[in-house]
């Protein structure tokens, strides 16, 4: 997966701005490549869990060629899947999911089951 230097900006932004509570949001890709970042909002306003709360059309945007990413923030730790959210990957479970440690200014991508965490390619 590719994430340009704009679209970074942006998940950092979003993560420092919503600091010291997760934040959330969507990654559209078009052939592996992110086109553009859509803020969503963090219903738990926690900084230890994420609701994910967007504009229902969102989910949509599958059917004009975009693959999904869900995006949240880890503003004190390292961006690794936690048990949580593991366990609650539901039905977003194999399908690709960043998380930004912003303490650590680092992106990383995963594909996670309730079992399991697979890191996934970034450049």
């Amino acid at each position: 997966m590719v994430i340009s230097d704009a679209i970074r900006a942006e998940l950092h932004a979003h993560a420092e701005s919503e600091a010291p509570n997760e934040c959330c949001g969507v990654i559209l890709f078009r052939d592996g490549v992110a086109e553009r970042y859509i803020r969503g909002h963090n219903k738990l306003q926690s900084p230890y869990r994420y609701e994910l709360e967007i504009d229902p059309e969102v989910w949509f945007l599958e059917d004009e060629g975009y693959d999904l990413a869900v995006f949240h923030s880890h503003p004190e730790t390292e961006p690794r899947p936690s048990k949580t959210d593991r366990e609650l990957s539901g039905l977003w479970a194999g399908k690709p999911f960043l998380i930004y440690g912003l303490a650590r200014h680092e992106l990383r991508a995963w594909a996670i089951t309730p079992e399991s965490a697979e890191e996934l390619e970034l450049s």
